[in-house]
């Protein structure tokens, strides 16, 4: 009897988010339970009450669970931002993250290995799979490549050639991943690097593949850098600094810098500052912001010139696609080590950043800015 009447109460409430949600999506040329590639198919009618009343985080923990599918998640994505959906629901639950991104440095010292912990730690044999040969995890430049080493050794050259490598100079790496930039340009450019990195899987990789290369790599915070390099590149690491650090990043790039130097900062950047989506927050990248062009300016101010900027946004969305291929081919060796719930999880994420390049969302940015330079930098492209 019990179970009949809470029936009777909640059935109403799905009814009316089904109508709600149907009549939404029918804006962006969604149909739930369609025949098309982008169309929603449900597996729990209640999921539609948590995605209305939790948005985005509503709509990505229901499909951890396996609430609902779609063929192609980045349509479905895609066709969601292109419509602008959200304008729908309220948004008084985004004020909470904002304020706390505002008031609280979530990228503290002390916080400040927790993402290498979560994120970056998940085992390099799983990255090697999912990436190109020299484990790559940020955007390729695809302006003349065909496959996805092509584009990754292509961005290389490019942070390289903008750079003004000569042999001889010392090159330092904030945030420097499994080497690839470091690795690259030891080999091509002759030049001695030194990385850093939260990560200890990352640095563990770098060191025994870089053995016979003039390349160190620190487990360390960048704020506590304080030596000399002719040039530093940041590529993939801004977007875990944060609003309350971004002054310091610059003061630290400075104070490393040579008279003359030339610091080039790769990274997602957005058109306004705004808080990281809560469902990525918590899953993927905890304490990351994507900083925006004017926090950017703002924290080289007095500090750096910026002598270039370059976007090549639409290429992420190709990059992820390429590493969702990866990811999808070669699942099956990781099934049971990771399990069912992370093997939506990360598909979810790839293709939900490739949707939101795909809609310009988010852009892909190479800053140079330079230290004391009279004759400014080169345009290369």
């Amino acid at each position: 009897m019990a179970s009949e009447q809470q029936d009777a109460i909640e059935a109403p409430a799905i009814g009316r988010s089904r109508h709600f949600v149907d009549d939404i999506l029918a804006e962006a040329d969604i149909r739930i339970n369609g025949d098309r590639p982008w169309d929603i198919h449900l597996h729990r009618e209640e999921a539609l009450d948590e995605i209305v009343a939790r948005q985005s985080m509503g709509l990505g923990e229901t499909y951890m669970r396996g609430d609902w599918d779609v063929q192609a998640i980045d349509q479905f994505i895609y066709r969601i931002l292109d419509s602008d959906l959200s304008r729908h629901f309220k948004n008084w639950r985004h004020i909470f993250p904002y304020i706390r991104s505002c008031l609280l440095n979530l990228q503290s010292r002390r916080r400040a290995f927790e993402v290498g912990e979560h994120h970056y730690d998940l085992g390099n044999e799983f990255y090697a799979a999912m990436l190109d040969s020299r484990l790559t995890y940020s955007c390729g430049y695809w302006k003349e490549a065909q496959t996805l080493d092509e584009a990754q050794e292509a961005k290389l050259d490019l942070i390289c050639r903008k750079l003004q490598l000569e042999p001889g100079m010392k090159l330092l790496d904030i945030g420097c991943g499994w080497g690839s930039l470091i690795g690259y340009a030891a080999q091509k450019y002759q030049v001695e690097c030194v990385g850093v990195t939260v990560s200890r899987e990352q640095r563990a990789y770098v060191a025994e593949r870089y053995a016979n290369l003039p390349i160190t790599v620190h487990l360390q915070d960048y704020r506590e850098l304080n030596e000399p390099f002719d040039r530093i590149a940041s590529v993939g690491m801004f977007e875990h600094v944060g609003r309350k650090n971004h002054r310091a990043f610059m003061e630290v790039s400075k104070r490393c810098l040579k008279k003359d130097g030339i610091l080039l900062l790769h990274t997602i950047g957005k058109s306004k500052p705004a808080p990281t989506d809560p469902w990525v927050e918590k899953y993927i990248f905890p304490n990351g912001e994507i900083p925006a062009a004017s926090q950017i300016t703002l924290a080289a101010q007095e500090l750096l010139t910026c002598e270039d900027l370059h976007n090549f946004g639409p290429d992420y969305d190709k990059t992820l696609m390429a590493w969702h291929d990866n990811f999808e081919r070669n699942w099956p060796r990781f099934a049971d080590r990771y399990g069912r719930r992370f093997y939506r999880m990360w598909r979810y994420y790839l293709l939900l950043c490739a949707a939101s390049f795909r809609v310009r969302r988010m852009q892909l940015w190479q800053w140079m800015l330079s230290k004391n330079r009279t004759d400014g930098v080169e345009r290369i492209c």
